[in-house]
């Protein structure tokens, strides 16, 4: 069973801590930036204690974080909740055997990969990136955790972007995605 976090009025916080960068990578684009969370001890532990209560009780094997910001949450994470952690990298980063999935991006395409050894059949694993806006990224890192026979207990972010359908299409694909906020704006309007 999945711990919910009480209220806390710190999620607000964080949520007003992150950056937003106009027309980056690309025009139209609102890039959300998660360093200056990140940079502060404060936040950062507030963000990480957050998600340690939710999962202190959920019998998690392993944290996977998706390249790159969810290294740095996922492996926080991990340690935290005294389980492995295992990187899901883009595509010709990982020195072993691995899996690969193809996925589209909300302005591009790319691949993720990982071992083929990263987790066992029956692990519980539990599925860590910063935000989820199309939901490729994070449908990616399901699809190859599950190809490789173990559980995604469930996906988590800091953010999800309401105005997109990711977190629709990971709900509907039966997978539980829990954000630590949602909120518009993934598209610069001005």
């Amino acid at each position: 069973m999945l711990t919910t976090h009480p209220e806390v009025m710190g999620v607000d916080a964080l949520a007003a801590k992150i950056r937003k960068i106009p027309h980056w990578p690309q025009e139209g684009i609102l890039f959300h930036d998660i360093t200056p969370v990140l940079q502060d001890p404060r936040y950062f532990r507030l963000l990480v204690d957050l998600l340690v209560y939710r999962y202190m009780d959920a019998r998690i094997d392993v944290v996977a974080g998706l390249d790159a910001r969810g290294f740095i949450i996922g492996a926080a994470l991990a340690y935290q909740l005294n389980v492995g952690f295992v990187p899901i990298r883009k595509q010709g980063k990982l020195p072993f055997t691995t899996v690969a999935e193809s996925y589209a991006l909300e302005y591009g395409k790319a691949t993720i990969e990982m071992h083929t050894d990263a987790v066992k059949p029956g692990s519980r694993v539990l599925l860590v990136d910063d935000l989820v806006a199309t939901g490729g990224t994070m449908m990616a890192g399901i699809k190859l955790i599950q190809r490789l026979g173990a559980e995604v207990v469930e996906a988590a972010a800091i953010l999800e972007f309401t105005d997109l359908n990711g977190g629709h299409i990971i709900r509907n694909e039966g997978v539980s995605l829990f954000t630590l906020y949602q909120n518009e704006g993934s598209i610069h309007s001005a």
